[in-house]
This record gives C-alpha cells, structure tokens and sequence, in this order.
C-alpha cells in the first residue's frame, strides 16, 4: 500500500469530524470525544506520512484519478508532512486545553457547541494548504481556514473581539483578493496554476512579468505570515480571543504564509533576484516586533510582537537561499509553532490564576504556583534561544547561514539576529520579574486573591478548589478551578514537545536538510507531479 494514498484523509477527517461535531451540537461531552478522537487519527495517519516522505522522498496524490496539472494534486514531501505533524499535534493540544477549559467554565466564554466543529475546519483548512500542489487549492486552504477564524476569534461577541474581527476580516480580504488576482494573471501568463507545471513554464516568459507576479504573490503572503510592514493588523487582533484561540491563531495561521513564501521562492521562482529585499524585510521584522514586544505591559500583546519579530528569523532563513539557511529556517518554523503555542497557553492560565494578563497587576506567581512557573521558564527560556533548547539550534544554523555566505548585509543580519535574541531574553526576564518573582503587594492595584496566597503560598480553598478572584472574570464565583487539570497537563505537554525539538534536534536537523535539498533542487517535486523525468524533458535546470 501506498502511504502517501492516505494525505487526504489528513483534510476529510476533520470535516467529517466537523459534521459530527455539528450533529452532536446538545451532546457536549459526545462532541468533545468525537473532536479529540479525529484529530488523534489524523496526527497518527500524518505521522505514518512523515515517515514515508523521509523514506520514499516526495510523492503526489491526484485526486479522482486527474493527472497533473489538470486535476487537483496534493503533494507530500517531508516540509509538508512535517508541517501536517506538528500543526495537527499542537491543534490537537490546544483542543484538549480548550475542552478542559469549556468543562470548568461552561460556555462563558463562548459557544463552546460551535467551537468544535469550526476548530475542526479550520484544521482542514491548514492541512489542505500544507498539501496544496496548486495555486487554486492553495487559496481554498487560506479561505478554508480564514472563514472559521473569523468565527473562531468572534466568540462571545464582546466588543473588543468584534473590533479586532472586523479588522482581521478586513486584512483577510485584501491579501486574499491580491492572492486572487495573482492567480489569474498567473494563469493567463502561463494557462496552468499547477505548481510543478508553474515550476517549469514561469522560467519562459517575461522577467519583468515574472517580477510583477512574484511580488504580488509575496505581499499577498507576507500579509498572512504578518511580515514588516504587513504586520500592522495581528498585535491589535490575536490577544482578544479565547486563551485556546489566540494559542492556535499564534502558533499556525501566520505559518502557513511562511510555507506559502518558502514554496513561491524555492518552487515558483528559484534563484537570489529578491533576496536582498528578503534580507532587509527579515532585519526589520525581527528588530520591530521585538522593540514593540518590549513596550507592551499585556503579556499577551508582548507575546504578538515577539511572534511578529520571530517570522523574522524565518525570512532570515529563506532569503539566505542555501541547504544550511533553509534547513534552519524549515526547524524553526517548527520550533517557533511549539513554543509560540506553549506561550500563549501558559499566559491563559497565568490570567486565570492571577485574574489578568497584565504584568503590572501581577506578582507572586512562581510562589503562588511553582508548576505554572516553570511552564512558563521552559518556553520563555526557548523562545529567547538559551542553550541547550531548539530555540538556541535554530537560531545557530541561521547563524551560521549567514556568516557562511559572508556578505556585507548577510553579517548585518546576523547582528540583528543576535540582537534581536538578546531583546527577546529581556522581555521575558521582565514577565518572569513581574509577574512570578515580584510580591504582589509591589503590582499595581493587585487581583486580592495574590495578597491571599503571598504569605505562605497556598490559597483558600472551598471543597479541594481555589477560591475565586472578588473581581474580574471569575468575580462572585466560589470555589472555581482556577488551574484544571486538564487545561494544566495539555500545556504541560506541548512544552515537553518543545522540549523534545533538543532531545531529538540531530535527526530533526537532519530532516529539515534534507528537505531544504529537496526544495532547492525542485526536481523531486516537480517529477513527482509530472512523472518521472519531466524537468529533464522540459530542458530546464533546477
């Protein structure tokens, strides 16, 4: 049997999962075991597709029977199927998080019966882009999944979740409406919007066309990846969401437009004619969203800049355009899924222990609650790039990159690399002193529940349950799980997968070289599309 026969299920199970979802609206606890039961057969079939695509190599699926490039392709190669693993097991933590979260709070924070099956679309939607072998399927996996984060964001239907819909929608449209453009000058350019037959005849026609529809595609993904100056829009809509939300918004969306880039420079338009302008996008990106990040005193708007900042690195290593640039940059997206989406996670219990997510009414945390403490040191510490963490590994192999290839703007980059990690410690040192390390009495008009438990560490506790906050969201609301157990060992996990990006960072480095080869090289993915020895046949060099 074929494994790659099995990457549509990858896109089928989750919809299917949806309609159940939707037909189990009155039965919640049905409708949870059905969301996390699908989305765990679809990370075990991905898993069975990632260890094919680093055996096999890379293979394409052509729905119906077409054949490229008339029919709908989905194509596995290990970016990919990497991609499909490590979106689908952090989809899959952050569900069990929000579960736990919809058990203790009911649907206080939205209508958690809906909730299922629009998270399941738009899992679908991420999968069907990260298996999209054509412009066209590409743009249904973007609207697939920009449809229900529209739903996704907008729950409870508080004002300021309305007005950061709104704006996301607004942004939403124009790079979608640019991608759409792109496409059909695209296909009237070269009459196909099949990726590996673009791959081929895009070489043939003008350069200044060539320029004019590389660009376009660019800013249309640049918007959605959120790179400097198109990230205007996301520290303004994420932090308003549901805690599980804004996690997966963090962790995924903005990184199905750097695999869009990564797929435009390597497959559509092969060669160094914009990395120069990549270059300095990168610089700025990463310098920005870190100097934003340190002017914000909500954790989870700080956490919005440093995501902006960290596409940076990702840029970095796409513009370097070599084995080592891009293999770096393929485990940092990796890296910067799991421990982005940890982040937020850990801030969404750090708001329910201590009533609010801003720094200067927090204290005490790390005595408070040690375990929520160390949740946090983990990934902090890993997004700041402290050895021996992934974050550190990635970090080096860009670095790397760019003294290898030894320009002027390539060493301008690495300083703004290391500067940029540097400012990342240092905004994570402040959370860490503020909110964990400082008494509460020190914080700004303090939740009382901190001044409660600051003495000796414990809390009043009514029936084996913290006591809830006197104000805020959990105001009147007498013996509340503040921290369940559920919500507390989804995050616990997910930072243990980060962690395991160190344990396991030989072979994974291994594989996002070898993928970066791939990529670079073209041929497999292009003969693989269109039969065996079509770029040979086509007479054009990889």
């Amino acid at each position: 049997m074929n494994v790659a026969n099995l990457a549509p299920l990858a896109v089928v199970l989750p919809f299917l999962g949806a309609a159940m979802a939707f037909l189990l609206i009155r039965h919640s606890r049905s409708q949870r075991a059905v969301s996390i039961g699908t989305l765990s057969v679809t990370l075990l079939i991905e898993a069975f597709l990632l260890v094919d695509a680093s055996a096999r190599g890379t293979t394409a699926v052509f729905i119906g029977g077409w054949a490229a490039p008339f029919g709908i392709t989905m194509v596995v190669d290990q970016f990919s199927a990497l991609m499909l693993v490590v979106s689908s097991a952090v989809s899959l933590a952050v569900l069990i998080y929000a579960t736990g979260q919809g058990m203790t709070d009911g649907d206080e924070d939205g209508p958690i019966s809906i909730f299922h099956p629009t998270y399941l679309i738009l899992v679908a939607g991420v999968s069907n882009a990260f298996l999209a072998g054509d412009l066209f399927n590409l743009y249904v996996g973007f609207e697939i999944l920009l449809t229900s984060s529209y739903v996704l964001m907008t729950l409870g239907g508080t004002t300021p979740r309305i007005r950061a819909g709104v704006t996301y929608v607004v942004v939403s449209v124009v790079s979608s409406m640019l991608f759409l453009i792109s496409i059909g000058m695209i296909y009237a350019a070269t009459g196909t919007i099949n990726m590996a037959d673009l791959a081929l005849k895009l070489a043939d026609i003008d350069p200044a066309t060539q320029m004019i529809l590389h660009l376009m595609l660019l800013v249309a993904f640049g918007i959605k990846a959120a790179v400097f100056p198109l990230s205007f829009w996301l520290p303004d809509s994420y932090p308003t969401a549901p805690a599980p939300v804004t996690a997966v918004f963090a962790g995924l969306l903005t990184k199905v437009g750097v695999y869009a880039m990564v797929r435009t420079e390597t497959l559509l338009f092969p060669g160094d004619r914009i990395n120069t302008l990549l270059m300095v996008v990168a610089m700025l990106t990463m310098i920005v969203g870190i100097l934003g990040a340190l002017a914000q005193s909500d954790i989870k708007r700080m956490l919005s800049f440093t995501l902006v900042s960290h596409i940076g690195y990702m840029v970095f290593g796409l513009a370097i355009s070599t084995v080592i640039g891009l293999g770096a940059a393929v485990y940092y997206v990796a890296h910067h899924i799991i421990v982005q989406t940890s982040l937020f996670l850990v801030t969404g219990l750090i708001e329910r222990r201590g009533g609010t997510a801003n720094m200067d009414r927090l204290g005490g945390l790390a005595k408070i609650s040690p375990f929520l403490a160390l949740l946090f040191f983990v990934p902090g510490m890993n997004l700041a790039g402290i050895p021996p963490f992934s974050g550190f590994l990635g970090k080096l192999g860009l670095l790397q990159a760019g003294v290898e290839l030894g320009t002027p703007l390539a060493f301008v980059l690495v300083g703004a690399s290391v500067t940029t990690s540097l400012l990342t410690l240092l905004v994570i040192a402040r959370v860490w002193n503020r909110a964990f390390w400082r008494r509460p009495e020190d914080a700004t008009h303090p939740d009382p529940i901190l001044m409660s438990t600051s003495h000796d560490g414990s809390a009043a506790t009514t029936s084996g349950k913290v006591t809830g906050h006197s104000t805020g969201k959990f105001a009147g609301r007498n013996a509340v799980d503040l921290l369940p157990r559920t919500m507390v060992g989804a995050t616990a996990g997910l930072v243990l997968l980060g962690v395991s990006l160190t344990v396991m960072g030989g072979p994974l480095f291994a594989l996002s070289d070898q993928a970066a080869q791939q990529m670079l090289e073209r041929t497999p993915y292009i003969d693989a599309v269109l039969g065996e020895g079509a770029t040979e046949a086509a007479g054009t060099t990889p």
